[in-house]
């Protein structure tokens, strides 16, 4: 495998960092996850515009502008022979001096590599089964709205999930209301709209998220974005997830009860993979 790594194209035995690099120490850092279709990766400007926001947030200079960034990626891909596969982008600050203060880290890593990703029958989506995690999120989080590489909670969420034979947990935020699973964006169906939790929640603002509601607008189906218990999900008309790297997941039992469905999921899903199609043909 080839990686880049700081400007260099170099194999995946040589692509090294500091182990004093801040991201390694403190998770002094962002990434974004980008699904590659055909040798493009979906939703680059989207994606790219978080990155750029979350490192003006946490004060990470990026040296590189968005075209030098798709060149490299394109090359990358190529350089690889992976035209179907997850991009990873990792944005550190990089090595300064010894504790939290972020003084004298001026040189940032920026590591870009690729991985096999699964495939997706737009006829029958993934369904998965959820496990509320006994961590929680901090409400109204601004640290939340960026992908920083500090993901604990979600770690754990997970570990705890798959300690229990789910494949991903339900994180519920510290006011006791839902916000998201441990690796995707949360939506459910009820009386017909389509609800997501709101960023004040607690939640990343995910990509894939952002699309299907759009898509709901274009499908005329209604859509709200609002905070809710988790017992509004046990009568939910459907409940999915909206992630990068599977798309939208249909949940079929939280928490060892089973869910209602709904065909208004695959409907979106089958809008997605048109998106899809339509960008990277």
């Amino acid at each position: 495998m080839i990686v880049f790594l700081n400007g260099r194209f170099v194999s995946e035995e040589d692509a090294v960092v500091s182990v004093f690099d801040r991201s390694f120490l403190y998770g002094d850092g962002l990434f974004e996850a980008i699904r590659v279709y055909n040798a493009k990766p979906f939703r680059w400007t989207q994606h790219l515009d978080r990155l750029r926001q979350g490192a003006e947030f946490l004060g990470i200079r990026l040296d590189y502008s968005l075209p030098e960034l798709r060149t490299q990626t394109e090359e990358l891909i190529q350089r690889n022979q992976m035209p179907e596969c997850l991009l990873r982008m990792t944005l550190s600050r990089g090595v300064g001096i010894r504790g939290y203060s972020p003084k004298g880290a001026d040189r940032p890593t920026l590591v870009m590599s690729l991985h096999p990703t699964p495939a997706i029958d737009p006829d029958h989506p993934l369904q998965w089964n959820l496990s509320t995690a006994s961590l929680r999120v901090p409400a109204n989080d601004p640290l939340a709205n960026h992908k920083t590489c500090n993901k604990l909670h979600q770690v754990m969420a997970r570990a705890e999930a798959e300690s229990q034979g789910a494949n991903e947990a339900l994180l519920l935020n510290t006011d006791g209301e839902v916000a998201e699973g441990a690796s995707s964006n949360l939506c459910w169906v009820e009386n017909g709209t389509v609800c997501t939790t709101p960023l004040a929640s607690g939640i990343l603002a995910g990509v894939t998220r952002s699309l299907v509601l759009e898509l709901c607008q274009t499908l005329s189906f209604p859509t709200q974005e609002k905070g809710a218990k988790p017992s509004v999900l046990q009568t939910a008309d459907a409940v999915f997830l909206t992630l990068t790297t599977v798309e939208i997941v249909e949940v079929i039992e939280l928490d060892g009860h089973r869910l209602r469905r709904t065909p208004l999921v695959q409907q979106i899903h089958h809008a997605y993979r048109r998106t899809v199609q339509r960008e990277t043909s």
